[in-house]
């Protein structure tokens, strides 16, 4: 028997064979003894025998009868019981059966009854979450458009909320993500000794601190009337402050001989104004070198005010309103703004990145075509990036006559009064240190306006837009217990937890098999983020097996040019941090990324064991079964991936937890107390 429970069905049929056999073989030992000491014939002799063999018959009638009509409807109960602790709208596939079919009104009963409580309280519930669902539909959309890197951590430094551009601000830092201290995305004391010194009332603070390559200039604020709340602010300063120190220097650096030539430049005129009356030959020659010094400090100081004014130049061009563009995107725009209605630019060529005023440009093409509306067709353009060797060349391409200079130059001097301060075409091809310019292409057919401007080494198209989703912020992270107390001690809701998989060249791990494949996600107050992911193919510098390709679908192609196992160990435990690990069958998973030079000297919960612990006397504890007794489902393709069946033991656990609450294990110490008693070599590698 288990402890309090069913016995397990392998050893309740086996007892149940072994009494029958041992039943029907001493009834055929009797049968034979009697037969030959009592000799019957006819009627009597068949009676012996089948009296003999009515003790085995009947136990092995009587245990067929209790498996058909007690045990296996009582293994179905406990299967629905299961199912409907760890999700009350699960569907009812096992209704009561055999001796137990009475408790089906009942068990009904109490399941309807059950989800009208609920659908009741989720009544009552409504009218007040509504306003909290509308504010938080609106602060998510805030976040999802807000061009400001931001976070918010509670007074434990723990990250509460972050937006869309911290997401791609920190891109590829593992220290972001909800519930993560602060210290893991920046481990920079002086933010820290911040932290702690920032008033109340909302100041802000600034701070600059580095992190990876780069500058950032942080922002801090604490909340107004918050439990210790922080928001933090970035923005990169590594570009404009090494841009503008360095032309800082360049024009401190040019202040002392500009002042030391206009010295000597008024020193030699006061003198030369004084022998202005004296005519005799001494003063003929000193005012001939006066005139000498003049001429001489005078070009010096020409030639400096040029270089100043081109410095000053330079700070303008490569100011902040000359930002990326990606090309594709600015004639996107720009067709908006001819005519939303209809679509006038079609891109063709290669898109590009290049440097420019977005505003400014449109205001300037708009301008032209209205301006040189004579000249250009209706019809519509063609609009082209052509590379240079350090500029790229904005064209707009029409079928037609190029348009003359002249016609050019008047526009020039035109005012785009859709922009601040009203400035010339020429003010904005000056900011762009650019002309414009019209010629014909070689097939006589098309001509072309040509805007040369600053080119980029970035390439690539950029990256879509990430859908909005909601795992940007959770307020309860603040509620959780202090990071410092005992990890035993901690509510099992109150885990942080990375679930993990792994994919490998195949099983025998302690003979060279490796990992390819290494996927996770994370737990956050009992919250399941799917988009806070690790997912990453590793180089198993060795041959997939065509077996092993069979079931996880990975071949030597799919990890050519990921790194090797050690690097991405050293990633994947900093994506894991403080939080506890999880994992379907642990003892293999562990193996595989043991002895690699990372340790993982953390507790780690396995589901397997949980589910044996908590249903020994049912059959099929691996993934599969486990997924299908409690109604989780792999999406299409993902099963045997390791960020799929990740996902999928997280939900697993998150189903798993109310049914431990239900039996008093409450802390991780005592989760792990009965895991370990689960623990069974056989079963470990189902």
């Amino acid at each position: 028997m288990t402890r309090g429970g069913l016995p397990k069905r392998q050893r309740l049929i086996g007892l149940w064979l072994l009494l029958s056999g041992i039943s029907l073989l001493g009834g055929a030992i009797f049968a034979a003894w009697l037969d030959a000491k009592l000799a019957p014939t006819g009627v009597t002799r068949i009676a012996l025998w089948l009296g003999s063999f009515s003790g085995g018959a009947t136990i092995f009638l009587v245990g067929l009868l209790l498996e058909r009509m007690l045990f296996t409807p009582l293994r179905h109960l406990q299967v629905q019981l299961a199912r409907l602790v760890a999700n009350p709208d699960a569907r009812d596939e096992h209704p009561p059966e055999g001796w137990l079919k009475g408790l089906g009104p009942d068990l009904r009963r109490v399941r309807e009854s059950w989800r009208s409580d609920r659908s009741r309280l989720a009544t009552a519930h409504a009218d007040g979450a509504r306003s909290a669902a509308r504010i938080r539909q609106e602060l998510e959309t805030l976040l999802q458009v807000l061009e400001t890197p931001l976070l918010l951590c509670d007074h434990h430094r723990r990250l509460m909320l972050f937006n869309q551009a911290a997401e791609d601000f920190f891109e590829g830092n593992t220290g972001l993500g909800l519930g993560k201290r602060l210290e893991a995305l920046l481990p920079v004391a002086s933010l820290q000794q911040m932290l702690g010194q920032l008033p109340n009332d909302g100041s802000p603070r600034e701070l600059l601190a580095p992190c990876d390559d780069r500058w950032l200039k942080v922002i801090l604020r604490r909340v107004p009337g918050s439990d210790g709340e922080t928001l933090l602010t970035f923005s990169d300063a590594t570009a404009s402050w090494s841009s503008e120190m360095g032309v800082r220097a360049e024009l401190a650096a040019m202040l002392t001989p500009l002042r030391q030539h206009t010295a000597s430049l008024t020193s030699a005129a006061d003198a030369l104004i004084q022998l202005r009356d004296q005519n005799d030959a001494s003063t003929s020659s000193l005012r001939q070198r006066f005139e000498r010094v003049i001429h001489e400090e005078g070009v010096t100081l020409g030639d400096n005010v040029a270089k100043i004014g081109q410095l000053l130049d330079d700070m303008q061009h490569q100011g902040e309103r000359l930002t990326p563009m990606w090309s594709n995107d600015f004639w996107q725009a720009l067709d908006e703004r001819l005519d939303p209605e209809h679509r006038l630019i079609t891109p063709v060529g290669m898109p590009a990145w290049f440097k420019g005023d977005a505003p400014a440009l449109i205001a300037l093409f708009d301008s032209l075509v209205k301006y040189l509306n004579t000249h250009l067709p209706d019809s519509g353009f063609e609009g082209e990036m052509c590379l240079g060797n350090k500029r790229v060349y904005l064209d707009l391409i029409w079928r037609g006559k190029a348009i003359p200079e002249h016609e050019l130059a008047e526009w020039r001097q035109q005012p785009l009064n859709s922009l601040p301060l009203t400035p010339s075409v020429a003010d904005v091809l000056r900011q762009h240190a650019s002309d414009i310019w019209s010629l014909a292409d070689d097939d006589g057919v098309h001509s072309r306006l040509r805007l040369p401007l600053p080119a980029m080494e970035r390439v690539g198209a950029p990256r879509e837009t990430a859908p909005p989703r909601p795992e940007f912020h959770d307020f309860g992270i603040a509620d959780l217990p202090p990071p410092d107390e005992a990890l035993a001690s901690r509510t099992l809701r109150s885990l942080e937890i990375v679930a993990f998989d792994t994919e490998t060249t195949g099983l025998e791990l302690r003979r060279g098999d490796t990992v390819i494949s290494l996927g996770a996600c994370r737990v956050v107050n009992a919250r399941l983020l799917a988009s806070e992911v690790f997912d990453q193919k590793v180089d198993p510098q060795r041959p997939i097996p065509p077996a092993s390709t069979a079931i996880h679908g990975l071949t030597d192609a799919d990890v050519i040019g990921a790194p090797p196992l050690d690097i991405v160990l050293t990633r994947f435990r900093d994506y894991v941090g403080e939080a506890v690990l999880l994992a379907h069958n642990a003892a293999f998973d562990l193996l595989a990324i043991s002895h690699k030079g990372v340790v993982f000297d953390i507790p780690v919960i396995d589901t397997l064991l949980i589910s044996r612990a908590l249903d020994e006397a049912l059959d099929g504890h691996d993934l599969d079964s486990l997924a299908q007794r409690y109604d989780l489902a792999f999406p299409p393709g993902t099963r045997h991936t390791a960020l799929g069946d990740a996902r999928v033991t997280a939900e697993l656990w998150l189903a798993l937890l109310p049914r431990l609450e239900a039996r008093g294990v409450d802390t991780l110490e005592q989760l792990l107390a009965l895991q370990a008693n689960a623990f069974d070599r056989q079963d470990a590698s189902a």
